[in-house]
């Protein structure tokens, strides 16, 4: 199957447009999450009420994630994007400017269903346009929503620095990012109808065999897998540091930031190794140093080495999960046609949020029955288990009949 020629311009504009739009969800989530201690004492929710709110965000989003593999049977994921991305802002809005505990939950309800319809779309465009260009960009992608994570928790660390109210804070910040996601939302590209009025779908029965969890598995294990690792790290690492490794307060802040940092410059030129030595050499090179990060931290002695442990997580995780993304997209299109690509997108990043849900009790609750030391090395386990399903990374790139990848279109910069 071959996917359809779009010029060359119009491509770049919707690989620029779609970088941007990764890089709002991305400053807006470490917004939301980075200042969930002010959300906590600015609507009283107690220590016993606030894991309740937390695991509701990413369990709604999973609903929204199953939600859009429904819609888009019948709308282009790149208007589903264009509808909701202005919704998660001003949802982060509201969780700062909203006067009650039920009003701001509904307003964490409404993010949760809207980030899990927002990364469902995000990634289906950008698994369809990595198609169209026939050659690795997924990761910058996800490194444009590094980039943008690193600008929000910025802006959330000058916020609380100078005490700025949540909606102070927040207000600015939207008022900012929900032109820039309408006007991106024009220059998305997504696969052209092939049936009906503009912007509508091939019905569902006429577009191939569908997309069984069973085949996915073993992708969906890794993305999950992933993820715990991600959270162990977003969640552990400042208290690991500090109590287990006995740093300053002030410098258990820093590995986390360190992570990001890494993680954004692992995907920054990561494309570049997946086109130069192929996906699965890629993600079983970064599985090796994302386990050896693990067995770093568990085994440091001192804070410095669990830095460094934490530098080579960010190095090695930040591959795996965009190309996931991938290989599910491309598995799903060549096996089962066009429009099973979504459909294996949406459901697998269901198994981002459950992965982030897992991760931090359980890493929690092995800590407190054994030690914080053994319990980093269960998430080095989990993540290991990418090497035995690593082969199904590598299904081929688009290829012409010379067996040379090139961009399926005229004049692709």
């Amino acid at each position: 199957m071959t996917a359809p020629l779009v010029p060359g311009a119009q491509l770049r504009h919707g690989r620029l447009s779609l970088a941007l739009s990764f890089f709002v969800q991305g400053a807006v989530f470490a917004l939301l999450v980075t200042r969930i201690p002010a959300i906590q004492d600015r609507y009283g929710i107690s220590d016993g009420l606030l894991p309740a709110f937390l695991a509701a965000v990413p369990v709604l989003a999973g609903v929204g994630s199953v939600a859009t593999e429904q819609v888009v049977k019948r709308v282009r994921p790149s208007r589903v994007l264009r509808c909701v991305q202005p919704v998660v802002c001003l949802a982060l809005l509201a969780v700062g400017a909203v006067g009650s505990m039920a009003q701001v939950a509904v307003a964490l309800a409404v993010f949760g269903l809207a980030v899990g319809a927002l990364d469902a779309s995000m990634n289906m465009l950008g698994v369809s346009l990595q198609r169209a260009y026939g050659r690795s960009i997924m990761l910058g992608f996800h490194a444009a929503y590094s980039l943008g994570g690193i600008v929000g928790a910025s802006l959330a660390w000058a916020g609380a620095h100078w005490e700025l109210s949540l909606g102070l804070l927040y207000g600015p910040v939207v008022a900012v990012l929900v032109p820039l996601a309408l006007v991106v939302g024009r220059w998305f590209v997504d696969r052209r109808p092939t049936e009906g009025e503009p912007g509508d779908r091939p019905r569902v029965e006429e577009r191939g065999t569908p997309v069984t969890m069973r085949l996915l598995l073993p992708l969906c294990l890794v993305m999950a897998f992933a993820y715990i690792g991600d959270s162990t790290v977003s969640n552990w690492s400042a208290k690991y540091l500090q109590d287990v490794l006995g740093s300053s307060e002030q410098l258990a802040t820093v590995p986390y930031n360190v992570y990001m940092v890494t993680t954004l410059l692992g995907r920054a030129v990561g494309d570049l190794g997946v086109r130069r030595f192929g996906a699965a050499a890629v993600v079983r090179c970064g599985t090796v140093v994302a386990a050896g990060g693990f067995a770093v931290v568990a085994a440091a002695p001192g804070a410095w080495t669990g830095m460094a442990g934490f530098t080579l997580l960010g190095l090695g995780l930040c591959v795996i999960v965009p190309q996931t993304f991938a290989a599910a997209g491309r598995y799903a299109y060549e096996n089962h046609g066009p429009g099973a690509s979504d459909t294996a997108v949406a459901r697998l990043n269901i198994f981002n949020y459950v992965g982030f849900l897992i991760g931090s009790p359980l890493v929690g609750a092995l800590g407190d029955a054994w030690s914080y030391r053994g319990a980093m090395l269960v998430p080095m386990a989990l993540v290991l288990v990418t090497l035995v399903y690593a082969r199904s990374f590598g299904a081929p790139q688009a290829r012409y009949g010379d067996g040379h990848e090139r961009p399926r279109t005229a004049d692709v910069g």
